[in-house]
């Protein structure tokens, strides 16, 4: 086991009290009318999280099911319950906006996701699907399914605030469904069963970068800076060079980072510094540039979005697996 943040060892029993206290006082989780799928990861970020929603989303879509998706919005300026219905990332939070944008489906977000359900409900003209964003520790509201991601790195990890982990491991052992991702697939399958329980299915998730045409992995240049906040940097910057885009270096912020103008000054800088043709970006990043922000960008030169999607490797299994979860927990609501 590996710590992020070795100095911060001796707290970590403090926050384990703490999830135990706050176990002890969890009282019975809300039920909404409709069948909540949640998808979350025992890490604080970097999971994944946003691309399987998406693919979930768009994947229950085709198969007729009526989906919205519901968030806390983390960063966002409010705690109130709003429909997402543009892109301002300051209101809404950057990756509800992404999830609107990307999945074309409501997206409610609100620190109160039962609360959220239930304007969503009341807004819709047939019954649907939920999934719940980040929930699997949002257990003050009922789902039908948890599906869970898992990293290499969640299970080498610690527990906050040396580590990432903001549960311990065992709590896989509420999963319906594991996704891994492809790559990792050898590493992490067999140490599943020390933590998930007996009969936990495990879906492959491929991941893969998409970059705009013509010009695709060129369209910033042949020195391009990748410019991100995102929780785990290394990741974005180690696919752009498994794809052929030769970066010369990589400019991050923390995580959920709000960007301002300020921030676009000293990027520049550091990118003449570099020699640098361009930058190449998230689209979490690209929802939170303003207009005036980009073209500063542009200054130095093209700016291109690098879309990370996810795609599950047997989707016709995934999307039967799912169902039928789904349409069990439904037939045990309504007996």
């Amino acid at each position: 086991m590996s710590a992020r943040r070795p100095w911060a060892w001796p707290l970590v029993p403090v926050y384990r009290a703490a999830l135990a206290v706050k176990e002890s006082l969890r009282g019975e989780p809300k039920r909404l009318q409709w069948p909540v799928v949640s998808v979350g990861s025992v890490s604080a970020g970097g999971a994944g999280k946003t691309p399987v929603v998406i693919a979930l989303t768009q994947m229950l879509k085709v198969r007729g099911w009526s989906v919205d998706v519901l968030s806390r919005g983390y960063g966002r300026s409010g705690s109130r319950v709003e429909l997402v219905d543009g892109s301002d990332t300051v209101r809404f939070g950057d990756e509800p906006v992404l999830i609107s944008q990307r999945a074309e489906v409501p997206v409610w977000v609100g620190v109160d996701r039962f609360a959220a359900g239930t304007r969503a409900e009341a807004n819709a003209n047939v019954r649907g699907v939920h999934l719940l964003d980040d929930g699997l520790q949002h257990r003050q509201l009922a789902r039908a399914v948890d599906v869970v991601l898992v990293t290499a790195d969640d299970l080498d990890d610690a527990l906050l605030p040396a580590g990432d982990l903001r549960e311990p491991l065992n709590a896989l052992a509420r999963a319906d469904f594991v996704a891994v991702r492809e790559e990792e697939m050898d590493y992490v399958a067999p140490r599943l069963k020390h933590f998930a329980r007996e009969g936990t299915l495990i879906w492959t998730v491929r991941r893969k970068l998409r970059f705009p045409e013509p010009l695709l992995v060129l369209g910033a240049g042949l020195r391009p800076v990748a410019l991100c906040a995102i929780a785990r940097p290394e990741g974005f910057e180690a696919m752009l060079k498994n794809a052929g885009c030769g970066i010369v270096d990589t400019i991050f912020f923390r995580d959920h980072h709000a960007y301002d103008m300020s921030d676009m000054e000293r990027v520049i800088e550091l990118a003449k510094q570099l020699k640098a043709t361009g930058f190449v970006i998230t689209e979490k990043d690209a929802v939170k540039l303003t207009a005036a922000m980009r073209a500063k960008l542009e200054t130095l030169g093209p700016v291109m979005v690098a879309a990370l999607d996810a795609e599950f490797v047997f989707p016709e299994r995934v999307a039967r697996e799912l169902e039928a979860k789904i349409n069990e927990k439904n037939k045990e609501v309504t007996s």
